[in-house]
């Protein structure tokens, strides 16, 4: 192993409010951190735990593909790395979760054998989870990239929760700022939806809180609305279930349940 390292961390939503005491220890002792945030206030938070912080964000460009900022950010992380120096990587949210830089550096720290982890952190679909009152185990839940979700023509059940991430940017590969949305692309999903849902089905706009004196964005409009909407790069739709699918009678009695 070499003697550099790589963690990378989540700093979660609400400013300092959602990072663990593991993350933060990790900020505050790296030689050398990077960050990645969706506003100031962290951006500063994080300059003020580590005096080495420095933005990936200008990796970013109008126009350039998102493939070569995320290669840029990789190869900015890991070269202080194979100085040999402590390394921690900050990205807002769960650093898992819609982050391709966060993991390919990981892997590619791991492949030249420096060691590398990547801590769990706090996601949008958390937030979700408990701004909305969602449990995602009833009845079920199933949670697509937007773009993904309609080029591969994905399989879902209409019966249980439905998440797609990013529908203001649908076919987008370039970089564009939050409060740019790809109206055509939102057309098409929600052309999609209500062939599943019908056009007057409830569906969320939702965006996590990021201060703690503002409350999270819940829009709620019927599926022929959804084009219409306000809507921005970083919006996720959440579709509730439609109906409850039935029990299978011949599975319950092989399970020795009962109807009810």
């Amino acid at each position: 192993m070499g003697r550099g390292s790589l963690s990378v961390v989540g700093t979660g939503y609400l400013v300092a409010g959602q990072v663990t005491a593991e993350a933060q220890a990790l900020i505050e002792s790296a030689e050398k951190c990077f960050y990645l945030v969706a506003d100031s206030a962290t951006a500063q938070w994080l300059a003020g735990l580590n005096a080495t912080a420095e933005s990936l964000k200008n990796s970013f460009a109008a126009d350039r593909q998102r493939t070569e900022s995320y290669e840029e950010m990789v190869e900015r992380m890991l070269a202080p790395v194979r100085q040999g120096l402590d390394v921690c990587a900050a990205f807002y949210g769960h650093p898992g979760v819609f982050v391709f830089p966060a993991h390919e550096a990981v892997r590619r720290a791991r492949r030249e054998g420096f060691q590398a982890r990547m801590l769990p952190g706090i996601s949008a679909e958390d937030c979700l989870f408990a701004d909305l009152g969602i449990d995602p185990a009833m009845p079920g839940c199933q949670s697509f990239e937007a773009s993904d979700f309609l080029l591969r023509h994905r399989r879902f059940d209409p019966a249980c929760h439905l998440i797609l991430w990013q529908i203001g940017a649908i076919g987008v590969t370039t970089y564009r700022t939050e409060g740019d949305c790809n109206r055509e692309g939102l057309k098409v999903l929600a052309e999609v939806l209500r062939e599943s849902y019908g056009p007057d089905h409830e569906s969320v706009i939702y965006e996590a809180a990021i201060f703690p004196v503002c409350e999270p964005s819940v829009d709620r409009v019927p599926l022929h609305a959804l084009a219409d909407a306000r809507v921005t790069s970083v919006s996720t739709l959440y579709v509730p279930p439609k109906e409850q699918s039935p029990a299978d009678p011949e599975m319950l009695a092989r399970l020795g349940l009962s109807q009810r």
